[in-house]
């Protein structure tokens, strides 16, 4: 299988259609922005295949915020997963819009995984908000308040659930991880090292590591870099600041020769 990150510029297609893949993060939607947000996701109609979108999908976590996203994405006639992000849980709503996002064929996968079929193909898709906690020089200890060893405490959650996630879509030949937090401090670049503590934490890379899955998604980090990687896993900082553009599409090919590893 191979993995084209250039929005949709591949050449020397195989005969087998590529897989096409549009992924973003942080649309803050808002209904002042109810016309540009319409504009992005109808410009999708007919050209891809799943859409995953990485958290942030609102500006504050509030109904009529959802709303927005909800009615730009009713018309896609395609797989459509999300993950949380800090954004979606200010104003402490989740229970609210949650339904309103579903209603509009977004399903919302929080230390979930699931299994999708695209045509003959089994994608397994691992999605989680992710949380803070940080890199070499800079992590959050499990020591000391009990807020703190919470904090550490919410982040082994994510660990767990991204491995067991992981294991239980090991039989797929693409398997993608989904994130709104950054697991490498290599997609943070950019941003100010005094704030990468609160970007992500790289105790999420371990799973990664270890189970190889075929590309990693977040968000968050609004000033950061592109690409990064997890050992041979390549990581892809898709916020919409970092495009620059509303969606990046990624193309797989290749597939009917893929397997996936066991772990």
């Amino acid at each position: 299988m191979s993995l084209t990150s250039s929005n949709g510029s591949a050449r020397n297609r195989p005969a087998a259609p590529p897989l096409r893949i549009a992924a973003a993060g942080d649309m803050h939607c808002q209904p002042s922005r109810a016309e540009q947000a319409r504009a992005a996701f109808a410009s999708l109609d007919g050209r891809i295949d799943l859409l995953l979108l990485a958290g942030d999908l609102t500006t504050y976590g509030q109904p009529e915020q959802a709303q927005v996203l909800a009615d730009a994405c009713r018309p896609l006639d395609v797989p459509i997963y999300a993950v949380w992000g800090n954004h979606d849980w200010h104003a402490d709503q989740i229970a609210d819009i949650r339904p309103i996002l579903e209603d509009a064929g977004i399903t919302i996968l929080d230390r979930d995984s699931v299994t999708i079929c695209i045509g003959s193909t089994e994608i397994g898709l691992v999605g989680l908000k992710g949380f803070v906690g940080g890199f070499p020089g800079s992590h959050l200890p499990d020591f000391g308040e009990p807020l703190l060893r919470a904090l550490y405490a919410e982040t082994t959650r994510d660990v767990e659930a991204l491995d067991a996630g992981l294991k239980a879509v090991a039989h797929c030949p693409v398997r993608i991880v989904l994130l709104h937090y950054a697991p490498t401090s290599g997609t943070l670049d950019g941003e100010p090292e005094t704030i990468w503590t609160m970007l992500g934490n790289d105790r999420l890379a371990a799973p990664i590591a270890q189970h190889e899955p075929d590309m990693v998604l977040h968000g968050h980090a609004h000033v950061g870099t592109f690409e990064g990687r997890i050992a041979d896993v390549p990581v892809y900082n898709v916020s919409v600041p970092v495009l620059g553009r509303d969606f990046w599409v990624f193309e797989l090919s290749g597939l009917e020769r893929a397997t996936a590893p066991l772990h």
